[in-house]
């Protein structure tokens, strides 16, 4: 089968929906299908293009037996909803015409960003083949809780066109089992819904001894290590966590990653002074895991808001997958998942005095920490990357 999928994230880039693609699309190539991914030039978060790269109209690569067309797009830096939107619609019609030339049996398009679901939805409709829609997160919904957007005629307009991508779709997979409840809500039959969770890749990330050269480097020695790792956005409200841990000295904080909201948190703690949280600047897929392993425990954490209970962060299951015990300040599904498997401590979101009360009970009680990291081992195989890959490719393989 020929599959053609549109993402706007893709390795070199390390966040979640790149490694999503990347791993799914690399199984599929093995199973003997034949993929083509058409994505931008990598400068994710930061909106740099990332070095050995340039923003040229076209560039084809083979990565891993994929078939990489990197196309053109108006590059920013996370920081201002208009120069995203312009990001976004750019790859939207780069990316639609690039699709234009490719032979393909399917589509399949990742949102957010919205528009690439545009894109895959215009595809479809030039091209006459079915598409997929994955859903790694409700958007418009999302922009309207960490204030990017307020209620308005625009917002109204992407919830429609968002219905309307729903209801062309010919399957739509999401992540959670809340997604596919909220979509349903709204109208579209439930039978073409399909729920493929995130997971991690057991063979990258791997429980290992904390590396040396890593620990002397960032003076960790007779520390607990706290550690966030991942995109420093407005959802994660990285500034309440560091707030619980500043006037505790026997902890260090690192925070691992790039995101708008880095600059304001470092110099939050230049100026007020702080001397346990300390920043690494992004790391490449086959080094992060060694960074990973200097947590004695994770941080998982987003802002305190409804749609938040939905979602299910990917940081879950790579913290599991290393049997480090996790710190969870996400309720709704992602509480149900990592209580499900005993894999860490939940605490309300944006309450300090519980997540000091968890922090608390995490390392003065052995057998709870024991048994966290051994419900992480139980977690981390049942949501293996490999099983999960073989499991959307039934739904991709089964369209008419």
């Amino acid at each position: 089968m020929k599959i053609l999928f549109l993402t706007d994230n893709f390795p070199p880039e390390v966040n979640a929906p790149a490694t999503r693609t990347y791993e799914h699309c690399k199984e599929w190539v093995k199973a003997g299908h034949d993929v083509t991914v058409i994505t931008c030039h990598p400068n994710f978060p930061v909106g740099r293009v990332y070095e050995g790269y340039k923003n040229t109209w076209k560039k084809k690569e083979v990565v891993d037996g994929i078939n990489v067309i990197r196309v053109w797009t108006y590059i920013s830096s996370n920081k201002g909803f208009l120069k995203r939107i312009l990001d976004y619609i750019s790859f939207s019609v780069t990316s639609f015409l690039a699709g234009l030339f490719c032979k393909c049996d399917v589509i399949i398009a990742t949102s957010p960003q919205f528009f690439t679901a545009l894109s895959g939805r215009t595809l479809h409709f030039f091209k006459r083949k079915p598409w997929i829609m994955e859903v790694r997160d409700l958007w418009p919904e999302s922009i309207k809780t960490v204030g990017a957007m307020k209620d308005g005629l625009a917002l109204r307009y992407f919830s429609k066109e968002e219905l309307w991508c729903y209801r062309s779709a010919k399957k739509i997979v999401v992540v959670t089992d809340t997604f596919k409840k909220v979509i349903s809500e709204r109208g579209i039959d439930p039978e073409k819904i399909h729920v493929i969770k995130n997971g991690s890749n057991l063979e990258l990330f791997t429980p290992r001894e904390k590396p040396k050269e890593l620990v002397e480097r960032y003076g960790l020695e007779g520390k607990r290590v706290l550690g966030y790792v991942g995109t420093i956005g407005m959802a994660h409200n990285i500034a309440f966590l560091i707030d619980c841990v500043k006037y505790l000295p026997e902890y260090k904080f690192m925070i691992l990653g790039e995101g708008a909201e880095k600059e304001n948190l470092k110099k939050k703690v230049a100026n007020e002074g702080i001397d346990n949280v300390f920043f690494i600047d992004s790391v490449s897929k086959d080094k992060v895991a060694d960074y990973v392993a200097l947590q004695d425990a994770a941080l998982v954490n987003l802002r305190r808001d409804p749609l938040f209970t939905t979602v299910i962060p990917s940081k879950i299951f790579e913290t599991a997958a290393m049997h480090i015990p996790i710190l969870l300040g996400v309720d709704g599904e992602a509480r149900s998942l990592v209580e499900e498997y005993n894999a860490g401590l939940f605490y309300e979101p944006e309450n300090r005095d519980d997540f000091l009360k968890k922090l608390d009970l995490l390392f003065n009680d052995k057998d709870v920490y024991a048994a966290c990291r051994e419900g992480g081992v139980k977690l981390s195989r049942d949501f293996d990357r490999k099983k999960l890959a073989a499991r959307m490719l039934e739904v991709v393989t089964d369209v008419e």
